[in-house]
């Protein structure tokens, strides 16, 4: 095969367009400049490349971080402008490489289940080939035979051998980490013409001696069952469901999108046989759309699982898949948008074209989608529900809905959880990570140890947790070999959006049904949440029920008795030890409501209760010594010695508040109750009323989920009957 260089990630093809077309391109250009000064920078501080010895956030790792993606850009930069001080650069920090690593210790934290060299852990290290694999293709040609030999002699092929060959645990499994290690190995192959590391990245270690049952220490599986041997075509076929939903998560599949299109990107380019865009349907392509799809209206991404919050479509992964997507997968205007917003593009032909037709006026807004997402290589593991609905001002509700599989090592225990969000971001939240990734005053950036004792378990989320403990009994094996099922999602009616999914694994002998809906009515401003979860068992249980606020409580229409001076923990283990129970109430009403304060609006929650019920209001940060959780509230609806139990509650956003005028509008709610009118195995049926006089009632069939099925429920005197699964009707209060 004709060596040909560069032909990973820019090609010769591409360098011409760019610079026959440059002038056509400005946001390019300002993205040339702005690397040109950032890489000049660097060349004025000389070589650096110390021995490594911190976790993520200190010098030595920061300083190896900067110097992959530094290495990266130089190389383009030396394509674009042919100026050898580019690769001048890139030869002398290689050859500074080259030096060390033959005779580089492990890194001495030893705190990762895959210690690396460079860096703490291998993911890191495979990082680091990834992007260096691209520098070396770029300036190939400019080295010498000899130096070349010298390179791949000492550094490259011993670093691939070193993630690969001597850390099988890494490597040898379905995982984001071992998507970076693959993609780190099979580049730095076809930057080399290595065929045995192409086809190791591509196929994995055959005889890796790895016990298939055996679990890493965060959790991920070293095999899936049915999985193929491993490597890259492995990461394809069982990370992702297929219409595309990752399964480990959006943030997760936000890092991960990096090695699975640069990799792909360079099997395009090279070993255009595989025909790789083309794997699994589109499975790529679909991909991108789902993590764009699995943000709220800023582009954040739901921080499902593990994740840090606050990460969004802006990240430097997300320019690249919005740069690759938009040149290899059609030419889609919406992600011209996303593009835009981002405001910097790749330095190589995918940037090139998008700054091109940005410049053209060709963007459109990218549309969010009210979309169910199935999860697991076959779909058939559960899945997860988005609904969206906008209010008479233009402003959003968006409910996320989880009933997926667990997400291997980084999935938490939040079956039939969910979370909401307004054009603004989170109302109520799910928890993430507890995690200050790449922060060295926390952990050196590693996941803390109360992301295991709280921000993975159940009562983290707004899902019932029964008898303080959580679902799967904490178990990673059980959590992912089993999913909650979708019972019924129908976006088509922008005026009632219905998600609604079963579980009856996670908790032995309970059953747990939830159904929920968003409405669009002239009676409220925003669209209305309304939760109907029930729940069936022939054991007597406790189940709590939380709804995590984001805000300061304001009133509440049940008395309740403040701990004024003192505080006790809520439990002591599945993370009822670290919440703080604040204070205790009930109702003797039917109904009750709360209302609190946060971004400047108004929120109610209005529930359904008995008088047996407790009503507990919470916080986050107790068992914290060194005070790592956040101080959340949360309401905790709980019902005692039950074996049946019905939820059913609404949340509203009815107003606002100006700080500049000190003027309140709508500071109440639009619902006077909730009742619940009929629940049976077979059927609930539950009606709200408004104080405008109106009032909806909402039936669900609980075990008939045909849409053509038909259905009666006698209510005293009168019969209701509806068809399909989920019925609203609304009246005028008599």
């Amino acid at each position: 095969m004709a060596q040909i260089h560069p032909n990973l990630t820019i090609t010769k093809s591409g360098i011409s367009l760019i610079k026959a077309n440059l002038h056509q391109a400005p946001l390019f250009i300002s993205t040339l400049e702005a690397t040109k000064q950032e890489v000049e920078e660097e060349i004025a501080l000389g070589v650096k490349v110390p021995i490594p010895k911190d976790m993520a956030g200190g010098y030595t790792h920061e300083r190896h971080k900067k110097n992959f993606f530094i290495l990266q850009k130089a190389g383009n930069l030396f394509q674009i402008t042919g100026d050898k001080k580019y690769a001048e650069y890139i030869k002398e920090v290689f050859m500074a490489y080259a030096d060390m690593f033959p005779t580089l210790p492990l890194h001495p934290t030893n705190r990762s289940y895959a210690t690396g060299k460079i860096f703490w852990q291998c993911l890191n290290d495979a990082n680091w080939l990834v992007y260096c694999s691209q520098a070396y293709d770029c300036i190939y040609d400019y080295l010498t035979k000899e130096e070349r030999h010298h390179l791949e002699s000492n550094l490259f092929r011993p670093f691939a051998d070193f993630i690969s060959l001597e850390n099988p645990r890494f490597f040898n499994r379905v995982h984001n980490h071992s998507t970076w290690a693959n993609a780190a190995v099979g580049m730095i192959g076809l930057a080399m013409h290595d065929e045995e590391l192409i086809e190791r990245a591509l196929f994995g270690i055959q005889d890796d001696g790895i016990d298939p049952t055996m679990v890493d220490d965060d959790g991920g599986y070293i095999k899936v069952e049915g999985q193929k041997k491993a490597g890259f075509f492995a990461q394809l076929d069982y990370s992702f469901s297929p219409d595309g939903h990752f399964t480990e998560g959006p943030y997760y599949l936000r890092y991960a999108m990096s090695p699975f299109l640069l990799f792909s990107k360079c099997l395009h380019n090279s070993r255009p046989e595989l025909n790789i865009y083309n794997y699994r349907d589109g499975i790529l392509e679909k991909a991108i759309y789902s993590m764009l799809n699995e943000t709220d209206a800023n582009g954040l991404f739901f921080p499902i699982n593990d994740a840090q919050k606050g990460m969004s479509w802006l990240s430097r992964e997300v320019v690249g898949a919005i740069d690759i997507g938009y040149h290899d997968f059609g030419l889609d205007p919406m992600l011209l948008s996303i593009a835009e917003k981002q405001g910097k593009v790749l330095l190589d032909e995918n940037g090139f074209v998008v700054a091109r037709d940005l410049a053209k006026g060709m963007a459109t807004p990218f549309a969010h989608k009210s979309i169910a997402y199935n999860d697991g290589a076959d779909g058939k593991m559960g899945g997860i529900g988005i609904l969206r609905a906008n209010g008479d001002e233009g402003d959003e509700i968006c409910l996320l809905m989880k009933y997926a599989a667990h997400g291997m090592g980084h999935g938490h225990f939040d079956r039939l959880g969910y979370s909401l969000y307004d054009e603004t971001g989170e109302v109520i939240q799910d928890y993430g990570s507890a995690r200050w990734v790449n922060i060295d005053q926390k952990g050196g950036g590693r996941y803390l140890p109360e992301n295991q004792t709280y921000a993975k378990q159940t009562i983290a989320h707004n899902t019932v947790t029964a008898n303080e403990i959580s679902q799967y009994q904490g178990s990673v094996k059980k959590g992912d070999a089993n999913a909650s099922t979708q019972y019924f999602f129908d976006a088509s009616n922008d005026d009632l959006q219905v998600v609604s999914a079963k579980d009856d694994k996670a908790y032995p002998g309970v059953e747990m049904h939830r159904t929920m809906l968003l409405l669009k009515d002239d009676n409220f401003r925003k669209p209305l949440l309304i939760d109907i979860f029930k729940l069936t068992s022939e054991q007597e249980n406790q189940y709590d029920l939380p709804v995590w606020f984001l805000g300061h409580l304001l009133s509440a229409s049940f008395e309740y008795e403040k701990e004024a001076t003192s505080l006790t923990t809520l439990g002591s283990d599945h993370g009822y030890q670290h919440i703080w129970r604040e204070a205790t109430g009930h109702s003797d009403k039917e109904s009750t409501q709360i209302t609190w304060f946060g971004k400047r609006k108004f929120f109610t929650l209005t529930s359904a209760t008995d008088p047996e019920d407790e009503l507990i209001f919470v916080k986050t940060g107790a068992n914290d010594p060194d005070f790592n959780l956040r101080y959340d509230p949360a309401l905790i609806h709980r019902k005692k010695e039950a074996k049946d139990a019905l939820y059913v509650s609404a949340i509203e956003s009815h107003g606002r508040y100006n700080p500049v005028s000190e003027i309140s509008s709508d500071p109440f709610s639009g619902l006077e109750k909730i009742e619940v009118l009929h629940d049976s195995v077979d059927y609930t049926v539950v009606k709200l009323t408004g104080k405008s006089q109106k009032t909806w009632t909402i039936g669900v069939a609980n075990v008939d989920n045909d849409i053509v099925s038909n259905h009666k429920v006698k209510l005293g005197e009168k019969m209701m009957s509806w068809t399909g699964p989920i019925m609203i009707s609304k009246t005028m209060n008599q």
